[in-house]
């Protein structure tokens, strides 16, 4: 069967492929337009098991909450230039509604579910995203809140993303939006580890008041006039304070409010709270920063063109 240029131009925009595999994909297929889309999903699948190798340490870290349901998520790609593209951008928030309505309980769980608004697989139309992109797209990880209010929040595009949840008692849920933007704000800007000092495992905090405690004492080592029990005694009241500045950096609610530093943020979100005539607790965040863990690794592609051209040794 004959096929035209209209019929390439066609099959690219019902595939956003590139117009030679289009043209190599009707001629595969004989002109037939369902034979050639399966062709170029073949090849999609192949296309992704040969670009697996390839670092995808880019991408975004996307935040949204759908009917009630908050969602974070961070899908990876090769280059940030992809990361900006309108394509991969709309394959991501597809895949945090995917979550939000859909639950899965993991990664491999989620390419399993509906793609939303088809009756294909996450891992099927992903293939396809990594044929038409032509980069390698890897899911990396997402968390899902389905009680409380949920605040996301996105940073520098997608370079880190924040997702707060607040049990609100007495308080229509709109009237802390303002509140958890705050909170996520302070979150992507201070890095905090938890909500609380109360969520510090035990192990943690002992270790630091050892690690404090032995730097006081060598601190008072020094000073040979005072009686080492109650030199102990003044080593001990340094690393209360310590521990105090320990948990003022890692510490949510302990940290200073970045929009009025004279006050912590859980005296704050009790401010808030009293002004509104209700009750706010802070349950959980989740921050994504992109890539933060994966391993870059630096393109040669001079070499890696040279190498395509049969010109390197």
């Amino acid at each position: 069967m004959a096929f035209t240029a209209q019929d390439v131009k066609k099959l690219r925009e019902m595939t956003n492929c590139g117009m030679m595999d289009c043209k190599k994909a009707l001629s595969e297929a004989e002109g037939d337009f369902d034979k050639a889309i399966e062709w170029l999903r073949e090849k999609g699948k192949a296309a992704s098991v040969k670009k697996a190798g390839k670092v995808a340490a880019e991408g975004v870290s996307y935040a949204t909450e759908i009917n009630g349901v908050g969602v974070i998520i961070e899908v990876n790609s090769q280059t940030d230039f992809v990361a900006k593209n309108a394509l991969f951008q709309s394959f991501v928030a597809d895949l945090a509604t995917a979550v939000a309505e859909q639950n899965p309980a993991d990664v491999e769980a989620l390419k399993a579910c509906t793609y939303p608004g088809t009756d294909r697989t996450v891992a099927d139309v992903t293939n396809d995203r990594i044929l038409s992109i032509g980069e390698n797209l890897q899911i990396r990880r997402f968390v899902r809140y389905a009680e409380g209010v949920n605040v996301p929040y996105i940073h520098m595009n997608g370079k880190i993303g924040v997702l707060v949840n607040m049990e609100v008692s007495g308080i229509e849920a709109g009237a802390v939006e303002e509140l958890g933007k705050d909170l996520a704000m302070q979150i992507a800007a201070m890095n905090p580890g938890y909500v609380s000092s109360d969520e510090i495992p035990a192990a943690v905090v002992e270790e630091e008041k050892a690690v404090q405690l032995a730097k006081a004492l060598e601190e008072g080592a020094a000073n040979t006039k005072i009686p080492a029990e109650k030199a102990k005694m003044i080593a001990e009241n340094k690393v209360k304070g310590r521990m105090n500045n320990f948990f003022a950096e890692i510490c949510l609610l302990n940290q200073a409010f970045v929009k009025e530093n004279k006050v912590t943020v859980g005296d704050h979100v009790k401010a808030v709270a009293k002004e509104l005539g209700g009750s706010i607790v802070v349950k959980s965040f989740v921050r994504f920063e992109t890539g933060e863990g994966i391993e870059k690794v630096e393109e040669d592609y001079a070499a890696e063109v040279a190498s395509l051209a049969g010109m390197t040794k």
